[in-house]
């Protein structure tokens, strides 16, 4: 069954037990899963499909040991794949009181999985497409709008440009600029452009580049030659969810196409000629299982930045060096 996004208020999506998620739009997907929980209570349990894959037995035993007294459970499956198609229609076919809600990024017309989960009726199928630069738009003119605030279309047109076309950065943002504005009535395009950070900052850029090529000379230089503030560490680290999760996006392409050239040329939104070569090397040194730990370890790396705000830089920079030294070699490229 599928639903589009704006279908969801119309429906009674609270009585299906199984969701699955396509698409590149991470923004609108925390969106989407956000109205799916809003009724539901339960234990949440979250699996990656690479942790699935490693133990099919003790993800089966999880789901299916449940005893009378057990409250209600919310499985998270992440970063699935046809890889797990079999296993997950098998799922599908069994009546749960639990709820089910797997991600996945692209699934081609002939996918299996997809096709499978569209003819259901009891899947919940929702694709979610890249946001283009006028729903982005509406989202944020919608938000200043509400909170009485005056802005101009070249600054509204900034602020959604240094989005990348992903809602949950444009939120980010949203949230950073509510926290300013406090009782202002106007904000200017100058403001913005202190507020907002830019997603293409050339100094973070080469850093993360260089980590994730493993070019310890080239780590070693930026970080002497550049004065990070504390406050740069935050910057880092989103440059640094960014790529890896480009990269983990390119996997996942490639092992369905097998077909690397392919894939970093088709990709959207397209990748710069300039930094083809720089990704390849990473396609190279990154598997599919490292890469999602290192997303992980960024998320746990990011909380305690948080805690420790005197130790930012001295955390930053001692995962930096630990990334450089670390076995990741990807044997399937």
């Amino acid at each position: 069954m599928i639903l589009k996004t704006f279908e969801l208020k119309k429906n009674n999506i609270d009585k299906f037990k199984f969701f699955l998620l396509y698409g590149e739009n991470e923004g609108l997907k925390e969106e989407i899963i956000n109205k799916i929980k809003k009724n539901q209570n339960g234990k949440e349990i979250k699996y990656e499909e690479a942790q699935i894959l490693k133990s099919k037995s003790e993800f089966y035993n999880e789901i299916k040991n449940k005893s009378l007294f057990d409250e209600k459970r919310i499985f998270f499956l992440e970063r699935c794949t046809e890889k797990i198609s079999e296993l997950l229609i098998e799922i599908f076919e069994v009546a749960s009181d639990d709820l089910f809600i797997i991600n996945c990024s692209i699934l081609e017309k002939k996918s299996k999985l997809r096709n499978y989960a569209e003819r259901s009726s009891n899947v919940v199928v929702i694709p979610t497409y890249k946001d283009n630069s006028q729903s982005l738009i509406n989202i944020a003119r919608k938000f200043f709008s509400e909170k009485k605030i005056s802005i101009s279309t070249e600054t509204l047109n900034l602020l959604v440009n240094r989005c990348m076309g992903d809602r949950g950065n444009l939120n980010k943002e949203l949230d950073k600029i509510s926290n300013y504005i406090s009782e202002k009535k106007i904000i200017s395009l100058k403001e913005i452009a202190v507020l907002t950070n830019l997603s293409e900052n050339y100094s973070a850029s080469e850093l993360v580049d260089a980590s994730l090529t493993k070019n310890y000379i080239k780590v070693k230089e930026i970080l002497n030659e550049n004065i990070y503030s504390q406050e740069d560490t935050f910057l880092i680290l989103r440059v640094f969810l960014q790529k890896t999760k480009k990269i983990l996006s390119l996997l996942e392409i490639i092992n369905n196409e097998n077909n690397v050239e392919k894939a970093i040329n088709e990709y959207k939104p397209p990748i710069f000629w300039k930094d083809k070569p720089i990704l390849k090397k990473q396609l190279q040194l990154w598997s599919f299982e490292n890469i999602i730990n290192l997303i992980c370890e960024l998320n746990d790396i990011e909380i305690k930045i948080k805690k420790n705000n005197s130790q930012n830089l001295i955390l930053m920079k001692n995962f930096i060096y630990e990334i450089l030294y670390r076995k990741t070699s990807n044997s399937f490229l």
